[in-house]
């Protein structure tokens, strides 16, 4: 057990090394819900929201927050990228195709949705690997849902607040122009917090 422990620790410690070595979140090339290269180089010089989403999660009504922020400002260089992913409660069921359909037709999603994706473990996106080394977790905050997450989080890890890992749906990062993360966003942060650090972010 221990073996397994320490050889864990280490592929944790190389995975991030060889994410840190990018130091650019340029360099990556990620897949779209219909699997077709996505370069984020594309989007350089746009401020990025990033987020990993599910359809079937308490938090899953923000979709129609996040289509409102980025409608009030995609034509000033604002773009969110959505990443479905199922590993938490397996809450993002079904295929990318099928995630997209219920996005697009239960909240109007307009802006760029990805392929599912992992954000935790041995399979984890090379890009959340690189996120995560950017900005590490700080907390849920105060309030009923913050405490309500905090203890599921224990139950999935006792150790969660001293590891950068996404802890549930809707983690956010947000990323300036060239390419740096200002921010990390948990779910239960206010989305009037979100919009308002986007539109100070615009304006850099």
């Amino acid at each position: 057990m221990k073996m397994f422990s320490k050889l864990m620790i280490l592929f944790l410690l190389m995975t991030f090394s060889a994410a840190s070595a990018q130091t650019s979140i340029y360099s990556f090339t990620v897949k779209d819900y219909e699997g077709n290269d996505y370069p984020l180089r594309q989007d350089s010089g746009k401020v990025m929201l990033i987020v990993n989403t599910a359809t079937q999660c308490g938090f899953t009504p923000q979709y129609k927050q996040l289509e409102s922020i980025y409608e009030k400002y995609k034509d000033k260089g604002f773009v969110v990228l959505d990443f479905p992913c199922n590993q938490f409660n397996e809450q993002a069921p079904g295929t990318s195709e099928q995630i997209h359909s219920f996005c697009t037709g239960k909240y109007a999603i307009s802006f760029p949705q990805m392929d599912k994706i992992e954000v935790n473990g041995t399979g984890e996106a090379p890009l959340y690997t690189w996120l995560k080394s950017q900005s590490g977790f700080k907390g849920f905050g105060k309030g009923l849902k913050a405490m309500m997450l905090g203890k599921l989080a224990k139950k999935r890890d006792k150790n969660y607040k001293e590891s950068p890992d996404i802890k549930w749906n809707f983690t956010k990062f947000l990323v300036d122009r060239h390419g740096k993360v200002l921010a990390r966003f948990e779910p239960t942060q206010d989305m009037e917090d979100v919009e308002k650090a986007v539109a100070e972010a615009l304006t850099e």
